[in-house]
């Protein structure tokens, strides 16, 4: 029922669109983890969405939108760890080894078809996309469901449901989950 495509420059008015229907997507527009702290705290919420924009416009991966009928109805923020400046200088989400990854740090589901699992959908359409790009592994920082910051990120329901498995460092206050990609 849902169509999940990889947000491109040619779809870059699905983007747009989404952002413009849910305004708590707009606040961020995915740009937390992509500016460092300062950064963001300098942004304003137009500045953060045109920032988005620009990366679609550049060719830089950025996540897969969930469509309903034609419509964006949900996002997946996906690309490279590198792509996200506050993610590598984060030590609560500190790297857990060298290895080149592709982080997932975002969900957003339009009220109207959360609970029909397109958050699952989303993250394997993700999965696929960094597939096609030459991932080789595909990591998340889930929290469980609750009051808790960065709820966006997804829950570890989601993401063991999707083939991913528990690689978190023993000591570590915040999950960290793989999956090793299947080209």
């Amino acid at each position: 029922m849902f169509e999940f495509l990889p947000v491109t420059a040619g779809r870059s008015a699905d983007l747009e669109r989404f952002s413009q229907r849910h305004g708590t997507f707009r606040y961020c527009s995915c740009m937390r983890w992509r500016l460092t702290s300062a950064e963001f705290r300098a942004s304003t919420k137009e500045s953060r969405a045109e920032g988005l924009a620009a990366l679609v416009r550049a060719g830089a991966p950025v996540g897969v939108l969930a469509h309903d009928d034609g419509e964006p109805v949900g996002w997946c923020s996906i690309a490279p760890r590198t792509g996200y400046p506050a993610l590598e200088r984060s030590r609560v989400l500190a790297r857990v080894d060298d290895a080149v990854v592709w982080s997932v740090v975002c969900f957003f589901v339009d009220s109207a078809v959360r609970r029909r699992g397109l958050s699952l959908g989303l993250l394997r359409a993700a999965v696929g996309y960094a597939a096609e790009a030459g991932a080789g592994i595909v990591e998340g920082y889930p929290v469980e469901p609750g009051p808790r910051s960065y709820t966006w990120m997804g829950s570890p329901a989601t993401f063991l449901a999707a083939g991913f498995q528990d690689v978190t460092p023993p000591g570590r206050r915040r999950t960290v989950m793989r999956c090793t990609v299947r080209r």
